[in-house]
């Protein structure tokens, strides 16, 4: 696989932070390096965050990265009943529309990945349009003890072991995920990799 090209969709939860090591510039550092290295990557946006960063939120979208849907208070969906695991969906949706003028149907991410082998919150979820959105590789970034030396070389042994198509689960907000990015980028790269957003890889795929 080193030796040809091969698919990798960077996707980051952005959301409030509940760990230590949180970095008040980490979401910027993180755009800043995609940026600089042409990198298109796929953010799953928390309602109540982007209204609290709608800076941050438009940056996201106006730079050409994909916006999902992270709903709105970030709880774990399956203890929603399921109206209320919709109008929360929703709320988001409203929010993000509002702030960065972008709709994010039909890409939704669980918050914890909690709710993607619940029927109930499946059901209630193709309800509001949008559909789960799950990953191969996960980094385990938000433990604080998480380095970015780790992080970026456990994301590069990940997507190799997975092959074309990785998806790469990440965050915004911890300080460890701010140093990794810009490695993971050119070790990938280095490797052969092609960085695409999970809306390029479902229409190549």
């Amino acid at each position: 696989m080193s030796d040809g090209a091969f698919r990798v969709a960077l996707t980051f939860d952005a959301e409030h932070p509940d760990r230590p090591w949180c970095p008040p510039d980490n979401a910027e550092r993180i755009l800043n390096a995609l940026a600089q290295r042409d990198v298109k990557a796929t953010f799953f946006v928390q309602g109540r965050w982007a209204l609290s960063q709608p800076d941050l939120a438009k940056r996201i979208a106006s730079e050409g990265h994909l916006v999902g849907n992270h709903s709105h208070f970030h709880a774990r969906m399956p203890m929603f009943r399921p109206d209320a695991l919709v109008e929360d969906v929703a709320e988001a949706r409203r929010a993000i529309i509002d702030v960065t003028g972008v709709d994010t149907v039909p890409w939704f991410r669980f918050p914890f990945g909690d709710g993607a082998e619940d029927q109930d919150a499946l059901a209630a979820l193709a309800r509001t349009g949008y559909r789960d959105t799950r990953w191969h590789v996960s980094l385990d970034d938000w433990e604080p003890w998480r380095t970015g030396p780790d992080i970026a070389r456990d994301a590069v042994t990940g997507a190799l072991g997975h092959g074309d198509g990785a998806i790469v689960l990440l965050h915004t907000w911890p300080g460890g995920t701010g140093e990794a990015v810009p490695h993971i980028v050119e070790g990938l790269a280095s490797l052969g990799a092609s960085f695409v957003t999970l809306g390029q890889l479902e229409a190549e795929s």
